[in-house]
């Protein structure tokens, strides 16, 4: 059974993300998203929402899995069987990056592979942070659905422009 990893902090996932593993998805077995739990991040969403709502995206496909990790991403790998590592790229400041990394990585695990997609151009620009901001600064925060799939868009939203009693902050 040929497995790959697809890591990230998924905070919120985007439909650049959701991009990614679907093309990626075509070509293993198994995809498993593990959304990473970064204790030196602080993060919109708690790493529970961020799973329930990855799994709310991807419903339609049939061998993604979704779990959560701290720690190294190679090590994560092998644990769970792992021969490939994808990663997204968007443009050239992510490639510099995605290099670094991949070489490390490849000093760490040499058996492990790399995987880079490229994003869909319509979603080149787009990241987690981005999606932040409109949502914290934006008038029509209906726009976030062109950014993210339409549950998320929502959740994003109510994070911070609903308090836990309902009403707008």
């Amino acid at each position: 059974m040929k497995i790959a990893i697809y890591p990230g902090s998924f905070d919120p996932a985007t439909n650049g993300h959701l991009d990614i593993i679907e093309r990626s998805s075509r070509f293993f077995d198994k995809l498993i998203v593990g959304v990473l739990d970064n204790p030196r991040k602080k993060s919109l969403f708690k790493i529970n929402e961020r799973i329930e709502m990855l799994y709310e995206i991807t419903q339609h496909l049939p061998n993604i899995e979704i779990d959560y990790f701290s720690g190294l991403t190679v090590e994560y790998a092998r644990e769970k069987g792992a021969s490939v590592i994808i990663r997204g790229l968007r443009a050239m400041s992510d490639f510099e990056y995605e290099f670094q990394m991949a070489l490390t990585n490849s000093k760490l695990a040499p058996e492990m592979e790399m995987m880079f997609l490229m994003t869909s151009s319509k979603y080149s620009f787009l990241s987690s942070s981005m999606v932040k901001e409109i949502a914290m600064f934006g008038k029509n925060n209906l726009q976030l659905i062109d950014f993210v799939p339409e549950t998320i868009a929502r959740r994003t939203i109510e994070k911070y422009h609903l308090g836990s009693n309902g009403r707008e902050e």
